[in-house]
């Protein structure tokens, strides 16, 4: 999908005041109400906007451990073992990956103890082969994409702007 300039402004708003509503964010943009509602909806409908609900902290909800585990599956059983990792609670993400290993999954628990118990949960798993594990010490950037919603709104600008020479 392509996204222009006040795309980009919108998502900006989005990101940075989550609760504000629709008539706010269309006064602040300088936009009419309808304009900026159709927009979300084409976002939301393009899969461009993927949620509106709030970010949790696993931490702040007793599962301050946060670990990386790549799976490697018996060849065939890839689908499987990606549905039953989604009844695993403490699975948090879950991907498909290239490289060493089948899925990379982010594992949250309460403490090591909590932790090992879930690896040793998934290794039970039918069709998974083996995991290794990688525990975060701390998070360096968070989860973000206003950078990346910014550079677009920048790539979205030189686009629009006629190259116009004396």
């Amino acid at each position: 999908m392509a996204v222009d300039e006040l795309d980009t402004r919108i998502l900006r708003l989005l990101l940075e005041q989550p609760r504000t509503s629709v008539r706010e964010y269309a006064r602040i943009l300088g936009v009419a109400r309808g304009t900026l509602q159709a927009r979300l909806d084409r976002m939301e409908r393009e899969g461009v906007i993927t949620g509106t609900g709030p970010t949790l902290s696993p931490a702040a909800l007793g599962h301050p451990v946060l670990a990386f585990v790549h799976i490697e599956v018996t060849q065939g059983h890839l689908d499987e073992v990606g549905d039953a990792l989604a009844a695993v609670p403490e699975i948090v993400e879950a991907f498909s990956i290239t490289g060493g290993g089948d899925l990379l999954t982010r594992v949250v628990a309460r403490d090591n103890a909590h932790l090992e118990d879930v690896i040793q949960k998934l290794i039970s798993l039918p069709g998974v082969v083996r995991t290794r594990s990688e525990v975060a010490l701390r998070e360096r950037v968070p989860h973000r994409l206003l950078p990346l919603v910014e550079s677009i709104g920048r790539t979205a600008r030189r686009r629009v702007l006629p190259s116009w020479t004396p």
